[in-house]
């Protein structure tokens, strides 16, 4: 095996995974900037001020429902090349690649036809408000016709961090990055396109960071390398990729649909001063909390899938027991830092009602404090994905994280004095406490079954 590549299946464990999963939280942070600089410029120089924050931030919801399955896939990519790497597999290793690439093109494809043709009508069933659904409407089809790009991105990026690459994949968002600020003003200011200048800036951003993740696997001199002329959908490899990637796929759409009915929840209080606005801003600032503490899914999905496919059982536990304290510190530094500063950030995206500052710190103070129950349900799942068990923790995130929150929105919530955002936020700490300690019983039982199964590496 090529010394290009990241050994995680040697050493000390604590230094190399910090240093994996720094640039893996800074890539997340980047491209939710994405999102969060199309609310922030179109909030503050566009023409409908907190209507455009409104209508950009009512889409998250539905446009994760209908990525998350395709970034599932994404993740059983990345899954299926760490473990062939660990496993020293250099044939197994050029057809997962060579079939992870063209299996995102075609899921771009797919999902751009049917993000464009079915967006308002799945606006229409969020209950999303009238004054705000043409808009949303608009920035949705633009967005969703650049989906080839993200999905090329993510997908690549995925394999990059399966080999022990995470710094690439950060300064080519750098880069995205800064163009999609740049553009987002010049849309906006200049040609006044408004939500539609955002979106348009988010495809062209996308665009580069998936040109730059593309020309550095076929830059490569190991056998990790990208060779255009050779993309085939592999049967073998594909059944692999699908295998982790369906379920997480599958999961990922289930917390979108709880998410989506949530969001339709929150419309259907919009007689609330400021709340959709307020919602959707604080919304966005969660992300960066949410995306933080995913740093660490990844990484113990990574160096678990090394060193499961290397048959390092064993070293396995200590990265499940390192990850989680790591996840436990950040998730609680990063929640109080937010929480205490929370109105003075909701107000770069808000400038025109303090109403919906005030709704968007109460949204912030429920979820963003508790955040690192997510951060645990994540490290959880993700190591057990590495040893390629997918099926199980998506059953437990289905029935603990959307089972939850959507019987709570038809029991507690429909209570009157519990008809309230309140309500409806207190739902997420509760599902997060409840599926980790689901997937962590989980975890221990089948370690323990792997273990005996390589004894060997006891």
């Amino acid at each position: 095996m090529s010394k290009v590549n990241k050994d995680m299946c040697n050493g000390p464990l604590l230094k190399q995974m910090i240093i994996y999963t720094i640039p893996i939280i800074l890539t997340g942070v980047l491209q939710l900037l994405f999102n969060a600089a199309d609310l922030v410029i179109v909030g503050r120089f566009g023409t409908s001020g907190s209507n455009a924050v409104a209508a950009v931030g009512a889409t998250s919801s539905l446009t994760n429902l209908m990525l998350n399955f395709f970034i599932g896939c994404s993740v059983g990519s990345g899954v299926t090349v760490a473990q062939a790497i660990g496993s020293r597999d250099k044939e197994r290793i050029h057809r997962s690649i060579h079939t992870a690439i063209p299996l995102s093109i075609i899921s771009g494809i797919f999902l751009s036809i049917v993000g464009v043709i079915f967006s308002e009508r799945m606006l229409e069933l969020m209950s999303t408000p009238d004054e705000i659904i043409g808009l949303s409407a608009l920035y949705m089809k633009i967005y969703f016709s650049g989906m080839v790009f993200s999905l090329v991105y993510n997908f690549g990026a995925a394999i990059l961090r399966a080999m022990g690459e995470t710094k690439k994949p950060l300064i080519y968002l750098v880069i995205s990055g800064v163009l999609n600020v740049i553009l987002n003003i010049i849309f906006v200011t200049v040609f006044h396109l408004d939500v539609a200048g955002v979106a348009l800036a988010t495809i062209i951003s996308q665009a580069v960071s998936a040109f730059l993740v593309i020309l550095t696997l076929t830059k490569r001199n190991d056998e990790c390398k990208l060779e255009i002329r050779k993309l085939k959908i592999h049967p073998y490899a594909l059944k692999k990729i699908l295998l982790v990637g369906v379920p997480a796929g599958i999961q990922g759409c289930m917390f979108s649909i709880s998410n989506v009915i949530i969001q339709s929840s929150i419309n259907s209080l919009s007689y609330i001063p400021g709340l959709v606005a307020g919602s959707a801003a604080a919304a966005s600032i969660e992300g960066f909390v949410y995306i933080t503490l995913n740093g660490f899914y990844h990484t113990a999905m990574n160096y678990a899938g090394q060193n499961f496919g290397a048959g390092k059982i064993k070293r396995i536990k200590k990265i499940v027991g390192i990850s989680l304290v790591l996840v436990i510190i950040t998730g609680i530094i990063t929640g109080l830092t937010v929480d205490f500063f929370s109105r003075k950030i909701l107000a770069l995206y808000i400038t025109d009602s303090s109403d919906a500052i005030n709704q968007g710190a109460i949204r912030i103070t429920y979820l963003v404090v508790p955040y690192f129950l997510c951060g645990m349900m994540e490290v959880a799942t993700g190591t057990l994905r590495g040893m390629g068990v997918s099926v199980a923790p998506m059953l437990m995130s289905i029935l603990g994280v959307c089972g939850i929150r959507i019987m709570w929105i038809f029991t507690v919530f429909r209570i009157p004095e519990f008809h309230t955002p309140e309500s409806l936020y207190i739902s997420y700490p509760i599902s997060w406490l409840a599926t980790f300690t689901f997937q962590f019983i989980a975890l221990i039982i089948i370690y323990r079954k792997k273990a005996k199964k390589y004894p060997e590496t006891e």
